[in-house]
């Protein structure tokens, strides 16, 4: 376990009261399923439809994140390159320590995008 400088107790039973606010925001967003392979930072498991996109992303505000299941699915599926996107920077720096030889780039702001294309 690795303590992160981070703002806030996000992933926790902290958070438990936005949680309803939360759900009803994000029931309100359209979405597409994914066309590329997203992971959940609750299980590290693929998430392969947009309802399961958002149930993910609301129950993950009060789970703890499990980066070591992510790493586990990564190394699993040996991907050549990882993309984290906003709020971004903590999990790309944890993957470029733990898989060692495969490019993370952290996408914080939409000038980041032109260095996708070199992954």
């Amino acid at each position: 376990m690795r303590a992160l400088g981070v703002a806030g107790a996000f992933h926790t039973e902290f958070m438990a009261p936005a949680l309803d606010g939360f759900a009803a925001a994000a029931a309100n967003i359209a979405t597409a399923d994914p066309t590329a392979t997203l992971l959940s930072n609750r299980d590290g498991k693929p998430v392969t439809s947009a309802a399961a996109a958002m149930d993910t992303l609301v129950s993950q505000l009060t789970q703890p994140v499990r980066w070591d299941l992510c790493t586990a699915t990564l190394r699993e599926h040996t991907v050549t390159a990882i993309v984290e996107f906003p709020p971004a920077g903590t999990l790309s720096g944890i993957a470029k320590r733990e898989l060692r030889g495969v490019p993370a780039r952290a996408v914080k702001s939409p000038a980041d995008l032109d260095e996708l294309a070199n992954l």
